[in-house]
């Protein structure tokens, strides 16, 4: 845009000059009211184009983008991929490049319209915050590209004229080759006995052609998982109890008024919402499963809480990240359930933010979506307690002294023992059972 008010600018300062000439000579020695208006407009111009030059300097400076703050626990990255390269013209707010962190990936945006003239960095680069990556210079998108037309190379024109290339026959004055004699027959081979067969089978070597081994470098948040787990590991004293719980009830119930909800709501009623109510209500008789230890040495300090923020186990492609439902205690299933099915689709879309995962007083792991009849779940940090849930399968259970087929799920508590006794655990999972397997009494709590 610039350019083109530059282009108009430029030719109207010479038409105006132009009439200047043509006037002047008329009035020699005197200024004509015409050229006077047209002296006027020129320096009006002049001041337009000089003005025009001085923007146009400031709109190509070149600015430097840096390594965003991305937040207050975390100060480096790496940097995975540059989104655009050298010569890319980029719109404002547009995506330069990701940096991976432990937790999520960080989009580096363009602060203002350019093109991007150098990069300071290299992919896989470990970076801080603050540190420069781009260099961009501002300015507007530039204009298309004037093709010039190559002239293909002319063919001569007596292409199709060449006589024909001889070919290398004998001359009739050549004289005949002499017919060389037959070749001698090879010696007959007498033939060899075959060799024995090896009775043991050990003497044949097994043959491991096109075997291949592949290393790759864990990305940040593998690598910051594993650090956490085995720091879960060696910290907190786990111990897990387990128990059955019924999901007649439960199921039942969801069948109900799934469609109603969806209709009214647009939210898919699940399990993982009534089990957060549960786990909720159950808190209130065991407050010390959304307590904490802290302090130096392991901890010499228990925090209790009077909210409880949920942290949701999520699968995605880089690893497991547990995104947290804030304030858990202050909404009831359709709420739980909205927030949990937002959460996991941002998971999915890689659109997670540092505070959709910081903080977490408790967590619940669904591994019964991938089939999981039984599991140990570890404890994340510095929570108290992981609840896990399991597949769902048809067991024999005795009903009112009857044996039945019904719906089971194992569930599974690990805990830290140095905070929570095996009474309170076993009180706190059998409370969670109760509800679930009698989903009304959710409504009195």
């Amino acid at each position: 845009m610039l350019r083109s008010w530059g282009k108009e600018v430029r030719a109207h300062y010479a038409a105006l000059a132009d009439r200047r000439h043509s006037i002047e000579p008329i009035y020699p020695g005197a200024v004509s009211p015409a050229s006077a208006a047209i002296r006027s407009e020129i320096t009006v111009s002049q001041f337009a184009l000089d003005s025009m030059t001085l923007f146009a300097d400031l709109a190509a400076a070149d600015t430097i983008v840096k390594v965003p703050q991305m937040a207050e626990s975390i100060t480096e990255g790496t940097l995975k991929q540059f989104s655009k390269q050298v010569g890319d013209y980029v719109e404002r707010d547009e995506e330069i490049a990701t940096i991976e962190t432990d937790k999520i990936d960080v989009s580096v945006n363009a602060p203002e319209s350019g093109t991007i003239k150098e990069l300071l960095v290299n992919e896989e680069d470990t970076v801080t915050v603050g540190q420069d990556l781009v260099k961009l210079e501002l300015g507007g998108a530039p204009g298309p590209k004037e093709e010039t037309a190559t002239e293909k190379p002319k063919e001569p024109a007596d292409v199709g004229k060449r006589p024909p290339v001889e070919s290398n026959k004998p001359q009739p004055s050549e004289a005949p080759k002499a017919s060389s004699p037959p070749p001698e027959q090879p010696p007959t081979a007498k033939p060899q006995p075959p060799a024995p067969k090896s009775d043991s089978p050990s003497d044949v070597k097994p043959s491991f052609e096109g075997r291949e081994e592949r290393r790759v470098k864990m990305n940040r948040m593998r690598l910051r998982i594993a650090e956490r787990l085995k720091q879960s590991q060696n910290t907190a004293a786990s111990l897990t109890t387990f128990n059955e719980v019924d999901m007649s009830s439960l199921m039942e119930f969801r069948k109900l008024y799934k469609d109603d909800v969806l209709k009214k709501t647009g939210v898919k009623l699940g399990f993982m919402s009534a089990f957060s109510r549960a786990c909720v209500l159950a808190m209130k008789d065991v407050p010390a499963v959304n307590a904490s230890i802290e302090g130096p040495n392991g901890g010499d300090t228990i925090v209790y809480r009077d909210y409880v923020d949920i942290s949701v186990a999520v699968a995605t492609e880089k690893g497991l990240v547990t995104p947290v439902v804030r304030n858990a205690e202050t909404m009831d299933l359709v709420g739980i359930e909205k927030a949990i099915a937002d959460l996991g689709k941002k998971a999915r879309d890689n659109k997670l933010t540092i505070e959709d995962m910081a903080g977490g007083t408790f967590t619940i792991s669904n591994g019964g979506v991938f089939g999981s009849l039984m599991g140990t779940p570890i404890i994340n940090l510095p929570q108290t307690a992981v609840l896990g849930l399991h597949a769902i399968k048809d067991r024999p259970a005795v009903v009112n002294g009857k044996v039945e087929i019904r719906p089971m799920m194992y569930l599974a508590l690990t805990y830290d023992h140095r905070l929570l006794d095996g009474r309170e655990a076993v009180t706190f999972l059998v409370k969670v059972k109760e509800y679930i397997e009698d989903p009304r009494r959710m409504l009195l709590g």
